[in-house]
Parts: structure tokens; C-alpha cells; sequence
């Protein structure tokens, strides 16, 4: 009997010290695979995008190559659906989402946010010729306003327009189109792209005159990540505080306007 306990006891002992040799850290796996994998939804000019040739672009791109870059690996990019970007990064498919996201409570008590690099108003887009006639929150009573599934500003509308009606679709040049077809008011999105989209709509949209108060929108941005990665967190934070300290983000975010047309 004593021989059996002292056999089992090495055969824990062993398992015990093999899962530990095994049990890597986030950083150290991401370091071990040589490549950070970033999950994004394309279609989002400043922040990420396709060129004219079909590469990624977009100075959220350009942060995810400085983090990349700074952990000594390759950036492999994967485009996916925005509502999708979350639920992979919580299941390990992706390391890191970085797509304009806000940072909400309601997120963070599922994914953990690295510190924030950027801070953005909030524009009503609509059919040009439209933007004095939705200039108040009673002139779009009863109406489809639009914004993208799975994001803040579908909550914005919710909570800042709640005598409109929501209506979400998964991509914003599938609002526009709905804008620009009359089917609803507009839509609500973030300053630089709304300017984006409004620059090459070859004159189909604008801006309404309606600002959200600070109250309502205030929206800083940040990379998700899954919970309990202390060390990767901690890796790309460090990154993100350098580049918006030493304004080379922001000059990131100024080309990257200026590639897609937002220029004043």
C-alpha cells in the first residue's frame, strides 16, 4: 500500500510540475508563437480599413504593428464581423481586438481594456439637404436612426434618442445606403469616419446640425483583450501610453484622416 501511495504521490508530483513547465503566460505565448493575432472589422476608415490595394490601413493598424513591433513578433490581422471581435477574443481564437472600441462597464466585466489612445465625438449623418430638418431630438420622433450592430453608438441612440427608433445593421456603408435611400434618418457614428463617409459619398451625405451632449457621448477608445493576461496588458499599455505621449499616434491618426479624405 505504501508503495502504491508513494507511486501515485510521484505521478501527481510529476503532472503537477509538467502542467507548470507547460502553463504560459499571455505574453509568453503570444512570444512563443512569434506573432500577435488582432482581430478587426475593416470597413472603419481612419481607424482600420482597406487601401486601393486591398491592405489593411488605418492608424488603429498602425497601433497594432507598434505593438507588434515592440513584443518582437509578426502582426497577422484577422477581419471579422464587429459584434464577433469580443466573443473571440474571450475564446482565445484572437489576442487582441483593436476596432475603435469604447470603453463601457458593461464590456469590461467581460474583457479587460488596455489604457486609452483616443477620444472621439460623435456625429448624426444624413441625407444631404437634411441636416437643418433633423437639427433637434423632436424632429426625429417615431424615425429609424441607424448605427452598427453590436456597438456604443447603437446604445447612444437607445439611451440619447429613445422617442427614435433604433435600427442596427452590421456595417456602416450599409447605413448609408439605407440613409441615402431615405428608408431612415441617419445614422450615428464616430467624427473621423462620419467625415470619412460624408468625403466620398460624392455629395449624398452630411452632417446634420445636432451635437450629443458631453454627457451623453464621450467616448474614449481602447484595445480589448481577454481577462487575466496581467502581463500582456501591461506590454501593450506600455506601448499605447509612449505613442500618445510622444504625439506619434496622433500623427498616425492625422494621416490616416488625411489618406481617407477627412481633411477640414
Amino acid at each position: 500500500m505504501k508503495k502504491l501511495f508513494a507511486l501515485l504521490l510521484a505521478v501527481s508530483l510529476l503532472m503537477s510540475l509538467a502542467a507548470a513547465a507547460g502553463a504560459e503566460t499571455g505574453l509568453e505565448a503570444i512570444k512563443a508563437k512569434g506573432k500577435l493575432v488582432m482581430g478587426t472589422e475593416a470597413t472603419y476608415p481612419p481607424y482600420e480599413y482597406l487601401d486601393d490595394n486591398a491592405q489593411f490601413a488605418g492608424c488603429d493598424i498602425w497601433l497594432a504593428q507598434q505593438i507588434a513591433e515592440a513584443l518582437g513578433v509578426e502582426l497577422e490581422i484577422q477581419d471579422m464581423s464587429f459584434d464577433g471581435i469580443i466573443p473571440a477574443v474571450r475564446a482565445g481564437q484572437i489576442d487582441i481586438g483593436i476596432a475603435a472600441f469604447t470603453v463601457t462597464p458593461e464590456r469590461a466585466e467581460v474583457i479587460d481594456f488596455s489604457e486609452q489612445y483616443e477620444l472621439s465625438n460623435q456625429l448624426l449623418i444624413v441625407k444631404a439637404g437634411n441636416a437643418e430638418k433633423y437639427s433637434a431630438k423632436d424632429a426625429m420622433a417615431g424615425l429609424k436612426v441607424g448605427a452598427q450592430l453590436g456597438t456604443i453608438q447603437s446604445q447612444l441612440v437607445s439611451s440619447a434618442l429613445p422617442d427614435s427608433e433604433l435600427f442596427e445593421l452590421p456595417t456602416y456603408p450599409e447605413l448609408a445606403l439605407e440613409t441615402i435611400n431615405g428608408n431612415i434618418v441617419g445614422f450615428v457614428v464616430d467624427q473621423a469616419v462620419g467625415e470619412s463617409m460624408i468625403a466620398s459619398s460624392n455629395g449624398q451625405l452630411e452632417a446634420a446640425n445636432f451635437t450629443f451632449t458631453k454627457e451623453e457621448a464621450s467616448f474614449g477608445k481602447a484595445a480589448v483583450l481577454a481577462k487575466g493576461q496581467d502581463d500582456l496588458l501591461a506590454a501593450i499599455n506600455e506601448v499605447i501610453l509612449r505613442v500618445v505621449n510622444d504625439g506619434t499616434y496622433q500623427a498616425a491618426y492625422d494621416a490616416a484622416v488625411a489618406a481617407t479624405g477627412t481633411e477640414d
